[in-house]
């Protein structure tokens, strides 16, 4: 599989996973100090803005240090504390530390495809991220600070695209990779996972998406389902009501298109499936998002 369609399918992904990214806090520290993050049923982020701090956690092997315009993110929203420094450091605390935090969710929550192959909690450190996702930190940071009309949502954009962009420095950075991640890093399952991405409509089948991938039925499947956690069938519906999640925005499209466009024979079996998936009717999430 080619760099650029493995892009192209990650791409996707996040276009139809719908990611809600709040900032939820801009806190200012000196001398010595100390949070205690609860587990959250929402993923968390916080991007160091200055200064230092340490963080520690079940899901760290030790505690680590972060500097300025390093993210540490928590998908799962496992609990963690932020301190001034390390226990045993003999380093004196940054005289001023800031911190901007914030949360996401997915819209098709734990079931998210992409939110399984995150680890519980990654790091992209400002040396690594590129002057791009530098760039952005440091234009989050100045909107952080300033009081400005409508500055929720400013921030919330830009922490949802600086989130986004650090998930695809992961993927490309990661070096231990599972689920979705690990299937697009293999020639052969990333294949299929084209195909299903970028034509979610199709009339797929289990043997048509191995010939694709170069292997035989039952090895595809067996593969696919190993390294995914979901049957090919399943991961293939699973796409298709994230993709009919964001056609949902758009209120020019009936849900009789939408059901069409996604290759279901009649709207009454795109409406039992999408609920049976999201656990809720399409016409009662457009309008709620109404």
């Amino acid at each position: 599989m080619s760099e650029t369609s493995r892009d192209a399918v990650l791409s996707a992904v996040l276009g139809a996973q719908q990611v809600h990214v709040s900032i939820v806090a801009v806190a200012d520290y000196c001398g010595r100090w100390f949070e205690n993050e609860p587990q959250t049923p929402q993923g968390s982020f916080h991007l160091i803005d200055r200064g230092a701090c340490w963080v520690e956690s079940p899901k760290l092997p030790a505690p680590l240090a972060l500097g300025a315009g390093d993210l540490i993110v928590f998908p799962r929203g496992g609990a963690h504390t932020l301190r001034d420094r390390g226990d045993g450091d003999g380093a004196a605390p940054a005289p001023f530390s800031t911190l901007i935090c914030g949360e996401f969710r997915f819209a098709s929550g734990q079931r998210s495809p992409l939110l399984r192959a995150l680890p519980e909690v990654f790091v992209v450190r400002a040396a690594d991220g590129g002057p791009a996702f530098r760039e952005l930190a440091q234009i989050l940071s100045a909107a952080a600070q300033r009081r400005l009309p409508g500055q929720q949502a400013l921030l919330d954009k830009l922490a949802d695209s600086l989130f986004v962009m650090a998930v695809c420095v992961h993927a490309a950075q990661a070096r231990e990779r599972s689920g979705l991640l690990a299937a697009l890093a293999d020639p052969r399952l990333g294949k299929a996972l084209a195909a299903i991405h970028l034509q979610p409509g199709a009339p797929w089948r289990v043997d048509s998406l191995a010939r694709i991938a170069g292997m035989s039925r039952t090895a595809f499947a067996v593969a696919f389902t190993q390294c995914l956690g979901l049957s090919p069938f399943q991961y293939l519906t699973e796409c298709r009501i994230g993709e009919a999640r964001r056609l949902l925005g758009d209120r020019r499209l009936s849900v009789a298109a939408i059901a069409e466009q996604l290759g279901y024979q009649s709207e009454a079996a795109f409406r039992r499936t999408f609920k049976r998936v999201a656990g809720i009717g399409p016409g009662e999430l457009r309008r709620n998002a109404a």
